[in-house]
């Protein structure tokens, strides 16, 4: 059996039945005796280009190890599927299981806007505090300003 990663993109539309066309495909492999080493799901992306007028896709890597006769029906069944609006298959020498690069920085993107959600509110209410001391010192009028009392001496 060799290796192969594909890349799959289904039609926006669509995403919500995604997980299940992706379990079919997983069963088609999986029946034929193939393994599945990684799957991932990259959710919706921009499309560098419109593919019939349609500008984003839900993204889908899967790394698997079948025989020639299961990859050929896999692709068949990418093929006939109008969901699916690219796919791409590329062979490989060996299995790969870790985390790919694109997972990696949706995960970071993710993480740094976790972050920024649960920023506390003391440093804005801070700064506002900060900002009508000096409003009022401002709108002092001169009488109460104490650097017009030492002038006037």
């Amino acid at each position: 059996m060799r290796h192969y990663e594909i890349v799959v993109l289904i039609h926006p539309d669509q995403s919500d039945q995604s997980s299940a066309m992706v379990e079919r495909y997983k069963g088609i492999v999986e029946e034929s005796g193939g393994t599945i080493h990684r799957l991932e799901d990259w959710g919706r992306r921009l499309l560098s280009y419109p593919i019939e007028k349609i500008h984003k896709a839900h993204y889908f890597l899967i790394n698997i190890e079948c025989s020639l006769d299961a990859l050929n029906e896999l692709v068949e069944a990418f093929k006939f599927n109008d969901a699916v609006l690219r796919h791409l298959v590329i062979k490989r020498k060996k299995a790969i299981t870790e985390a790919s690069a694109m997972l990696k920085t949706i995960e970071e993107t993710a993480a740094k806007e976790k972050k920024h959600e649960y920023r506390p509110k003391d440093d804005s209410e801070s700064h506002d505090k900060s900002d009508s001391a000096k409003d009022s010192e401002v709108n002092k009028t001169p009488e109460e300003s104490p650097s017009n009392e030492e002038t006037e001496e």
